[in-house]
C-alpha cells in the first residue's frame, strides 16, 4: 500500500512540475509586451513592432562571434529575404552598460539594416526564456513565435529561410 501511495505522489508531483513548463511554454507563444530601446533612443514594446510582414527576433551581444557570424551571413540574404517574404529583423543586443557602446560602432561597419534594440538589462530576455546567445526566433503576423532556434552552425539560415517561407503571405 505505501508503494502505491509512494507511486502515486511521484506521479502527482511530477504531472504538476510538467504543467509548469508547459505554462511556461505557453507564455512565450506571443511576443511578450517589453519596452527596449533602440539605437537612436527612441522607446519600442517589443509587442507593438508594428510590421506588416513575419519578424526575425535575434538575441545578440558584440563579444558573442556565432551571433555576429549568423546576424552578418542574415545580412548578405535579407535584402532578397524582404523582398520575397516581406520580413523584418530586429537584432537585440544583450550587451551591458561595459560595452554597449560598441553596439552603434559594430552594427554601423557591417551597414546592417535591421532594428537595433539594447536590452541591457535583460528583461526581454528573461521574457522570451532566452539562456545564452545566438537565440533566434521567428514571429508570424499575428505575433505568434512560430520558430525557435539557439546557438548558430553554417547552413542554419537555409532552415530560417525554410521556415520563414511557410509563413510568408507575399
Amino acid at each position: 500500500m505505501k508503494k502505491i501511495a509512494l507511486i502515486f505522489f511521484g506521479l502527482a508531483i511530477s504531472m504538476s512540475l510538467f504543467s509548469q513548463d508547459e505554462k511556461h511554454v505557453l507564455d512565450v507563444k506571443k511576443l511578450p509586451s517589453v519596452e527596449l530601446k533602440t539605437m537612436d533612443g527612441k522607446s519600442v514594446n517589443m509587442a507593438e513592432l508594428g510590421f506588416k510582414g513575419p519578424v526575425i527576433v535575434s538575441f545578440w551581444a558584440t563579444w558573442c562571434s556565432p551571433c555576429k557570424r549568423e546576424l552578418n551571413t542574415i545580412h548578405d540574404l535579407y535584402t532578397d529575404w524582404q523582398a520575397e517574404t516581406g520580413v523584418n529583423l530586429v537584432a537585440v543586443t544583450i550587451d551591458d552598460t561595459k560595452t554597449m557602446s560598441q553596439v552603434p560602432v559594430y552594427v554601423d561597419g557591417k551597414g546592417w539594416e535591421y532594428l537595433v534594440v539594447y536590452d541591457p538589462n535583460g528583461d526581454f530576455k528573461r521574457a522570451m526564456g532566452v539562456n545564452n546567445v545566438p537565440h533566434t526566433f521567428l514571429v508570424n503576423t499575428d505575433g505568434e513565435i512560430v520558430y525557435s532556434h539557439n546557438n548558430y552552425a553554417p547552413g542554419d539560415e537555409e532552415k530560417l529561410y525554410e521556415e520563414l517561407l511557410k509563413i510568408s503571405k507575399k
